[in-house]
């Protein structure tokens, strides 16, 4: 045990916070309908309390008087009116969502303005969905380097044009670049005895992420993105702490080892501290140690690793998600971005299960490989530290 503390923390010594993700964001939505453009605007309570001195929750005027003359709307350079006067709408619990009218002398040259929180927080991040009334639908990243959106622009989307072959390429560009979804595949290598185990979780994996990555693009189910940038990183925790239950044989040491942490937080979000939803919490703790334990006590848990990993696939698929609604996704080619996408994505986990396999073998045949005892220990403190590391990051940022 002294061993895998020290490794633990040399490990998070090692993880940098740049690897986390960004966590100031917030929302809005534009409906254009000719010279009027209908705008929402949602943000966290989280979020919404760095526009008061003490950080307190803001009222709804207090909140409405920041936003309001930093959401603008212009045509052909000039400014658009208000129609009417913003006023809050109801939203999710710890969020809040205003909605602001503009009407403009002209349809022309439309230029959709937000300012919000960049002053506050300069790796703000807004995702604005941009909607005609006739349908047509884009979604566009409005940042500090430019918090404004030129509505022909916007329109001017070169993956109207592109053909299969590119949203292959961005599928394995995400897997290539996404130091979260490798460690968690090493973790999945790392875990499988032989070529029957990996099959089985990859599958799972497969399934899991296709199915959500379809129902997030196509807009039937939109998660919160730190919400899931959170269980990203609790997954690769568990898959860490599998491999030291398969490798010490203490299951319930290890799964209240992870459930109690689990059930701290939740304890500090129940008095306000943290982002996680206290039920979310609460439900990984108990995921946490049913799976843990089982994983202890089976001797062949390769069939239920498929279902686990299904649920971890869940998760990832989210997370592809997130990345791919950045670009501006044509809705008519919704059904070829996401089997392109899915290929690049197996592609790109393909040749990375390949070549962390291959390169054990080389090792291996070249006797400069430590026992697998050795190497589980290792890796699994790694992930462990990086999972743990990334977790609480995106719990709490």
């Amino acid at each position: 045990m002294q061993r895998l503390l020290a490794l633990l923390l040399l490990a998070l010594a090692w993880v940098s916070p740049a690897a986390a993700h960004t966590r100031s964001e917030s929302h809005s939505s534009w409906l254009i309908d000719g010279p009027v453009v209908h705008a929402t605007f949602s943000v966290s309570d989280v979020e919404a309390k760095r526009v008061t001195r003490d950080g307190s929750r803001p009222t709804d005027p207090q909140l409405l008087a920041y936003l309001t003359p930093r959401l603008s709307v212009t045509s052909e350079g000039k400014a658009c009116r208000t129609s009417a006067p913003p006023r809050p709408l109801t939203a999710a619990p710890g969020y809040r969502r205003f909605e602001f009218q503009f009407i403009c002398d002209s349809a022309a040259k439309m230029r959709l303005i937000d300012k919000a929180f960049f002053d506050l927080v300069s790796t703000h991040i807004n995702f604005a969905q941009v909607q005609r009334a006739n349908g047509d639908y884009v979604e566009q990243l409005i940042t500090a380097d430019d918090t404004g959106l030129d509505l022909a622009s916007a329109e001017g989307n070169d993956l109207e044009s592109a053909g299969i072959f590119r949203f292959i390429g961005m599928g394995i560009m995400h897997i290539f670049t996404g130091i979260d979804h490798m460690s968690f595949l090493l973790g999945l290598v790392l875990i499988s005895r032989n070529l029957r185990d990996l099959v089985f979780v990859v599958t799972g994996f497969t399934i899991g992420h296709s199915l959500t990555l379809a129902l997030a693009v196509t807009g039937i189910i939109r998660p919160h993105a730190e919400f899931i940038d959170a269980l990203v990183a609790l997954t690769i925790l568990l898959i860490g702490a599998e491999n030291l239950v398969v490798a010490t044989h203490r299951p319930g040491t290890v799964a209240l080892g992870v459930a109690i942490p689990l059930l701290m937080m939740t304890a500090l979000r129940l008095s306000g501290i943290g982002l996680l939803p206290p039920l979310l919490l609460a439900g990984g703790a108990l995921f946490a140690a049913n799976y843990l334990m089982i994983s202890g006590h089976l001797r062949d848990a390769g069939r239920i690793r498929l279902v686990v990993t299904l649920v971890f696939g869940l998760i990832h698929g989210f997370g592809f998600a997130a990345d791919l609604l950045e670009s501006r996704l044509p809705t008519r080619k919704l059904a070829e971005i996401l089997v392109g996408f899915n290929l690049g994505v197996e592609a790109g986990q393909l040749t990375i299960v390949l070549l962390l396999t291959g390169a054990v073998m080389l090792l291996r045949r070249a006797h400069l490989t430590l026992s697998r005892a050795i190497t589980v220990d290792v890796v699994s403190a790694g992930l462990i530290a990086i999972g743990t590391y990334w977790f609480i990051g995106r719990s709490f940022a």
